[in-house]
């Protein structure tokens, strides 16, 4: 008897997994046949977009840009894509990163030929579009189920993605897929959502295309498009761009001075040794980048710990080795208005790309700053200076070295690939902010550190500087 119950529940469930099956392949195709097939799309037309952790305070929305025209070319069979767009500057004055100020019109184009080893988050630009997601959903056994939200119905699709995170697309009572949303890995935020709406549907020669797209990641967005033109099965030829060029050997490590340490082979770090331990200037772009300066800074100055890491800003390009440095046990040096949200990022989950702090769970620590810090063993000294009147970053720190002279800046002057480039027309607001602190300071700079290090890995001297400025 109890055997014959057991089968009926084993048979009652595989039933439900079949019906479950053949409801989501019922309203994917009904959503396709609604909205139209489509083999390769181009549309067109603008808006803005946004550059993700580059606000000018970790409260503040990503800076905007203007998209003065937006083009995008999908070949859902390839599968590739192509975008070009021209932007402009769209915030005046400056506040924030991402480039700022672009001066006139700034052209980008990005074009992706999918193949097994394209990042699945380049891949959902195709795949989290109206169409692309019900393709993809077609063929990655998905789910489906109801749900009413805000008073609308929807029936909620799901399918997993390259990356393991669920990707779902939430499909209204006219059969249109209203929004794709899933999770992707952030070197800041973790399990970082990614979501896209689209609204305000349109007939395109028998196919149903949204004329508003709007893109976001972590709390805000980073896309927001009005379309004017869609082509609908248009011939779309993308190629591949040509293989990037192989990547030149890290240069060795520079002395500075009597234990002072210039790390280069990316964004350029400082190991300084103190007396009992390590202080690191700077912990950016990532984990591998964290590690190899860790590595680095542990070779040139043995047998001691890093006991800090001094943070420059809150910009993720800045701080995405910050989690690594936590799980070292280093301590966050940085200015107060940042504390509380590296506190958050120290307590996201990364479960889809698990790092060296998640796996840790080691509690960070941190010290703050106002307007001056001033670190030292007796023999060697960082003065730590909040810079004022800037507009990248409300907590922008820089740090200078008295006996060497030198002064570690990040993002205030990004100097040319070529020593000899002509100043601009216009001095960058922020090359002008940095002057402006080291007279106030009355700082005695020799050498410029700039953590975006040029190209040819040239010694940036002052008067470098000073010219860049008209001075």
């Amino acid at each position: 008897m109890r055997e014959r119950s057991v089968s009926a529940v084993l048979l009652i469930a595989l039933l439900a997994g079949t019906a479950m099956a053949q409801d989501a392949k019922t309203v994917i195709a009904n959503a396709s046949k609604a909205m139209g097939s489509l083999k390769s799309v181009e549309y067109s037309g603008s808006g803005f977009d946004f550059a993700i952790g580059q606000n000018v305070n970790p409260n503040a929305a990503w800076p905007k840009f203007i998209d003065k025209t937006y083009k995008r070319a999908i070949n859902f069979e390839t599968p590739a894509f192509r975008m070009d767009r021209v932007r402009m500057q769209g915030e005046n004055p400056p506040r924030g990163g991402g480039q700022q100020p672009v001066v006139g019109e700034q052209t980008q184009n990005q074009t992706v030929v999918a193949t097994a080893s394209t990042p699945w988050v380049q891949q959902l630009e195709i795949w989290m579009m109206p169409q692309g997601f019900l393709q993809a959903a077609a063929k990655n056994n998905a789910t489906v189920k109801s749900q009413t939200i805000g008073g609308k119905k929807y029936n909620i699709v799901t399918f997993t993605g390259q990356n393991k995170a669920r990707v779902n697309g939430y499909i209204n009572d006219q059969n249109m897929v209203e929004r794709v949303e899933t999770w992707i890995d952030n070197a800041m935020l973790g399990d970082m959502l990614f979501d896209a709406t689209y609204t305000d549907y349109k007939d395109f020669g028998g196919v149903k295309f949204p004329t508003k797209i709007v893109q976001k990641q972590g709390p805000y967005p980073i896309l927001d498009l009005t379309i004017t033109e869609v082509k609908p099965n248009v011939a779309v030829n993308i190629q591949a761009p040509p293989p990037a060029a192989a990547a030149q050997p890290a240069p060795p490590s520079q002395k500075l001075g009597d234990g002072v340490y210039l790390i280069l082979g990316g964004y350029a770090a400082l190991a300084v040794d103190f007396k009992d331990y390590i202080v690191v200037i700077e912990g950016p772009q990532s984990e591998d980048r964290a590690n190899v300066i860790i590595s680095e800074a542990k070779r040139l100055i043995p047998n001691k710990a890093i006991r800090y890491v001094v943070n420059t800003h809150a910009h993720y390009d800045h701080s995405s080795g910050l989690r690594t440095f936590m799980a070292e046990g280093a301590t966050i040096v940085t200015h107060e208005v940042n504390k509380p949200f590296f506190e958050r990022v120290a307590a996201m989950p990364h479960t889809l790309s698990p790092d060296k702090l998640e796996q840790s769970k080691k509690k960070p620590a941190f010290e703050t700053m106002t307007e001056k810090k001033v670190m030292t063993d007796g023999n060697h000294v960082i003065e730590l200076y909040h810079m004022t009147g800037i507009g990248h970053h409300d907590g922008l720190i820089m740090a200078y070295l008295p006996k060497e002279k030198v002064l570690v800046e990040a993002d205030a002057y990004n100097p040319p690939a070529q020593p000899n480039a002509p100043a601009p027309a216009t001095p960058s607001p922020y090359t002008l902010a940095l002057v402006a602190n080291i007279e106030r300071l009355k700082l005695d700079v020799e050498r410029i550190i700039p953590i975006h290090y040029p190209a040819d890995n040239r010694n940036v001297m002052k008067p470098e500087l000073m010219r860049m400025v008209g001075k």
